[in-house]
């Protein structure tokens, strides 16, 4: 857990290097615990807002070090809800990274626990909602459920099917926003 730690500044490192124009320069290697490949979302906020969060369930990256910078560009540059990060607030961000484990697949909500469990809610027609764990107001696998199908635009009461993953989140120190 101590070396994924460092994967907000390896996020940050990725946005202020693009909004500079330079190649990022890694503040770590991926040795050790950063040498896996696992799937990542990176999340920013500004003053406890969400500004922006991106991720994938499958790893496209070798080791999380460039699945996160991959990410991070993403979820600053990319993500349809928001505009662009400007330059002006990358200082006023806080960064979270998600580190994802295994789906695993579920009959059914009572196998949920938005606590502990994130969701992917998937339908015959490809549409899929993910929702990460933990989040505010989220305090059942129904209401859960329901916010990954809309998120997905699918019906509901329409057939989908159920996969859970659990997480490991690491924000950066409350210095980290600079």
């Amino acid at each position: 857990m101590q070396e994924l730690a460092a994967l907000p500044a390896v996020a940050r490192e990725a946005i202020r290097a693009h909004l500079e124009g330079r190649t990022p320069c890694p503040p770590v290697e991926a040795t050790g615990a950063l040498a896996r490949a696992a799937p990542v979302f990176v999340t920013l906020r500004i003053d406890g807002h969400l500004r922006g969060c991106m991720g994938t369930l499958i790893a496209r990256f070798p080791d999380l070090v460039g699945e996160t910078m991959d990410r991070a560009l993403v979820t600053a540059f990319e993500d349809p809800r928001f505009p662009p990060l400007r330059p002006d607030e990358l200082p006023r961000c806080t960064i979270e990274v998600t580190v994802l484990g295994p789906l695993e697949e579920v009959a059914g909500e009572a196998e949920l626990d938005p606590q502990h469990f994130g969701v992917e809610v998937t339908d015959e027609f490809g549409r899929c909602g993910v929702l990460l764990p933990a989040i505010d107001g989220i305090v059942d696998a129904k209401t859960q459920v329901g916010v990954a199908r809309r998120k997905a635009g699918i019906p509901e009461g329409a057939p989908v099917r159920l996969r859970r993953f659990t997480v490991t989140k690491v924000e950066e120190p409350a210095e980290g926003a600079r």
